[in-house]
């Protein structure tokens, strides 16, 4: 095929990366090169406390040497990682991938229900896990094959006497921690410290080995685990450094991280610049938006990841726009479609543009990115990646034509192996010709952007019209008393689906009159939103991404 978004690369962004992956047989040696050429460097920063790349080095071959020689875990086997954007996460993830072992990252909120299902399907023989949740755990270990147990308090690798300040304030003084009780559970830092790195093995890691389980409601069906083998992850940081090299320097990034290290977008992009040099401020609570703001002013950072209805929450915040961006070089957001209200506010307070980014977790994730060097927002979710093909299909497979909307189908060396356990579910999204299906509506146009429309399952069908959330939610964002809104499709005897809007103001004066009025401005007839509810809040995954199966199931 004619891949026509090569003419708008940046210059410099090479049209492929195989070269660059040949030097790495896993993601241990692209971490070791940075924990040789960086050794003094700032890593990683949480709440006060910074870990360079030497203690990062040090003691995550120490917990990878308790892996194998305290627990005698072996290469393959699987380890949960169930915590917020704590010091310990960096320490585990890299230790256990150090061991050769498969990381499965865990949602920290999780209900019993879903966590019993995620530590049943994977196998995982060990977890980490973080206090608070510890009491969720308890509930269903004995119905999983976790042997091991490793528990840790948020404060507990902040520095004296801070560590013990905010464990108490947390678990006493807040109450965030319910009672709990583990037989044989031991402490994560204590586990750590127990490693001799005098003992740790190397063992022999291969591109085709996994390196991650890493979990995702998928393009169809429940909860599964998609396949990262190390050459997907190890391909990803390759075209995420060749995309971004024209802009980053190594050694001197300051990336501001607020997204959950155990979603893909957050996890890789942190391993990215890891991988040059760059220090990464982890950000335990963002939805604590004084304290993250407070955060912010306490860096000149150069890069800040988000998904929308963070930069939103942000920009709605009074303290915000006294944040210095002056040093800021890429402000990225994926996870979710960025609103262009959202974009055009950014670029007002902070004079960056928001460069808008898609994936998925079956493509490790980054697939699409805008050119780092546009001037402003553009609506579309940017050009395929190197290495990467980006093709639109009908239902029937057939690739269409320039400007046809159709299922968005992604080829490249970052897309999965599969799913765990479920040949079944791989075939359902695997087309003939090697694209993996992403279940989003969208096009190309003919200098190689991509732009999504909406996700299949959610678009809805209005006299025969097929309308998109996406659009609806983008128009309506833009009325000034409007804070955030979802769109869905109810049933209608007339129309078959009606439209209905949540919404939760900004201005407490706003009416369904005025929303109505505002659509009848903007929108044809038929994408009229026929009902409309005020909400104090809409529900949202951890990462902020709101979540219209749960509207429509109210």
């Amino acid at each position: 095929m004619e891949k026509i978004w090569l003419k708008n690369y940046q210059s410099g962004v090479p049209a492929t990366i195989e070269d660059q992956m040949e030097k790495y047989n896993s993601i241990p040696e692209l971490l070791e090169e940075s924990f040789k050429n960086f050794p003094d460097k700032p890593a990683f920063h949480c709440m006060g406390k910074s870990l360079t790349y030497r203690e990062v080095d040090r003691q995550s071959q120490k917990f990878a040497s308790y892996l194998q020689n305290d627990l005698g875990l072996k290469k393959g086997d699987r380890v949960a990682l169930m915590m917020p954007n704590i010091l310990q996460y960096p320490i585990a993830l890299f230790g256990v991938l150090r061991a050769g072992m498969v990381v499965v990252n865990v949602n920290p909120l999780y209900t019993p229900r879903e966590l019993e299902h995620q530590l049943k399907d994977s196998g995982a023989l060990a977890i980490v896990i973080f206090e608070n949740a510890a009491h969720t755990l308890e509930h269903v270990l004995a119905h999983t094959d976790v042997k091991f147990v490793l528990v840790t308090s948020i404060g507990d690798m902040l520095s004296f006497p801070k560590s013990l300040i905010v464990n108490f304030v947390i678990k006493r003084i807040k109450k965030m921690v319910p009672a709990w009780s583990i037989p044989n559970a031991v402490g994560f830092v204590s586990a750590m410290n127990t490693g001799d790195e005098k003992k740790f093995s190397k063992p022999g890691i291969t591109k085709e080995d996994i390196a991650f389980l890493q979990y995702t409601g998928g393009t169809t069906g429940v909860a599964k685990g998609a396949i990262l083998l190390h050459k997907n992850i190890i391909a990803n940081i390759c075209q995420a450094r060749a995309w971004l090299a024209p802009q980053i320097v190594s050694g001197e990034e300051v990336v501001i991280t607020p997204l959950p290290l155990y979603h893909i977008f957050s996890l890789t992009v942190s391993c990215i610049f890891a991988t040059v040099g760059g220090e990464n401020v982890l950000i335990t609570n963002p939805r604590d938006m004084a304290g993250f703001i407070k955060e912010l002013k306490n860096w000149k950072f150069t890069v800040i990841t988000g998904v929308n209805t963070l930069f939103n929450g942000l920009l709605n915040h009074p303290d915000f726009a006294s944040v210095d961006f002056s040093s800021a070089r890429i402000c990225l957001g994926g996870g979710m479609a960025v609103q262009k209200a959202v974009a055009d506010k950014w670029k007002k307070v902070t004079g960056k543009t928001l460069i808008e980014a898609y994936g998925l977790t079956e493509t490790s994730p980054a697939a699409c990115v805008n050119p780092l060097n546009i001037k402003e927002y553009n609506g579309f979710i940017g050009l395929p990646i190197s290495s990467t093909e980006v093709v639109i299909k009908d239902d029937l497979e057939k690739t269409l034509a320039i400007g046809e909307i159709g299922e968005i189908c992604i080829k490249g060396p970052q897309v999965m192996k599969g799913y765990w356990k479920r040949d079944d579910e791989t075939a359902k999204v695997m087309t003939a010709d090697g694209y993996i299906k992403t279940g989003d509506v969208g096009i190309m146009d003919n200098e190689g952007f991509v732009k999504i429309v909406d996700r299949k399952k959610d678009m809805i069908l209005v006299s025969g019209f097929n309308v998109y959330p996406n659009e609806i939610e983008d128009v309506v964002s833009q009325n000034p008393k409007v804070f955030e809104v979802a769109a869905i499709g109810v049933p209608d005897d007339k129309t078959t689906e009606a439209i209905k809007l949540f919404i939760v103001k900004k201005d407490p004066t706003l009416t369904v009159e005025e929303i109505i009025a505002f659509c009848r401005e903007n929108l044809t007839n038929y994408k009229i939103p026929r009902h409309v509810e005020f909400r104090t809040e809409l529900p949202k995954t951890n990462v902020g991404k709101i979540l219209r199966k749960d509207l429509r199931g109210q």
